[in-house]
């Protein structure tokens, strides 16, 4: 098993950057990590994920670019740099972590935390 905290999140504005953390408990290296994000009155989606080696990464379109995934597993810590953020970024914004491969689909991440707000106001 694994335990997940985000911190990081904030009230930035239109263009600026961010950066959150996710902090895990665990084994944390043997888990594919990722990124998803929920605004106010829509689905849960995927940002980004990185494989367990840190060798295979993936973006959804909306943030290719301009986000990026890392990890750091000799600190339990998976990041997310968030560069040139635009007004519709602003979510709450939730690390997952999975013993699948990497993958975008939420339904094969068991583990979460509890989310970090981003806030990008125009």
């Amino acid at each position: 098993q694994v335990q997940l905290a985000e911190s990081g999140g904030g009230l930035v504005q239109d263009g600026g950057s961010l950066r959150i953390t996710c902090t895990a408990s665990g084994r944390f290296s043997d888990y594919t990590m990722a990124w998803f994000r929920q605004a106010p009155g829509m689905e849960r989606e995927f940002v980004a994920s990185i494989a367990w080696l840190g060798d295979i990464k993936g973006y959804a379109d909306s943030v290719k670019g301009r986000f990026t995934i890392s990890r750091d597993d000799s600190k339990n810590t998976l990041y997310l740099q968030m560069n040139s953020l635009k007004v519709e970024d602003t979510a709450v914004y939730f690390c997952a972590a999975s013993k699948a491969p990497t993958d975008r689909t939420i339904g094969v991440y068991p583990y979460w935390g509890q989310g970090t707000q981003v806030t990008v106001s125009s």
